[in-house]
């Protein structure tokens, strides 16, 4: 995103497991292909939980390990191909190259873990989630992308 680009900005408030799945579905309903969602926040924050909860609500009914080791999974889901990428073990953003981050864009739609580890190879469009514990189940997301997005969580702000 430029300076000049409508941007979308909501913080959400989950309360537990279930308002996680909520925001989950909502992405998802606003997931088409050439999107990427880039997943923020410190060890044990929830953003593997929250790639589930996108998957499960696509259609996804196998079961979604952390791409930790993998570094990246593929889901054909009924609306799209969505690949999960976990960046962490990721040691320089050149590595990101050997991944298909363009393939998985221009093919479907990209979950991405630890985005920080990929410097600017990041599409700049992308729907940032930053998650942050605030207690056993709770967390607080904070979302930051195009305007698209905004269409995804109007109405209830309880996520």
């Amino acid at each position: 995103m430029n300076a000049d680009s409508p941007v979308f900005e909501r913080t959400l408030a989950l309360a537990d497991a279930a308002a996680t799945e909520a925001l989950g579905g909502r992405i998802a309903a606003g997931l088409s292909a050439g999107d990427a969602v880039a997943l923020e926040g410190d060890l044990g924050a929830g953003k593997t939980t929250l790639a589930r909860a996108i998957l499960r609500a696509l259609g996804v009914t196998e079961d979604v390990p952390s791409p930790t080791f993998t570094l990246v999974q593929l889901y054909e889901t009924p609306r799209l191909t969505v690949r999960h990428y976990d960046l962490y073990r990721i040691e320089k953003p050149e590595e990101i190259d050997e991944l298909g981050l363009d393939e998985a864009l221009g093919e479907g739609a990209a979950l991405i873990e630890w985005p920080e580890r990929a410097a600017d190879r990041l599409p700049p469009d992308r729907l940032q989630v930053v998650l942050t514990s605030t207690g056993a189940e709770s967390r607080l997301a904070s979302l930051r992308g195009p305007v698209k997005w905004a269409r995804a969580f109007r109405g209830n702000d309880a996520g």
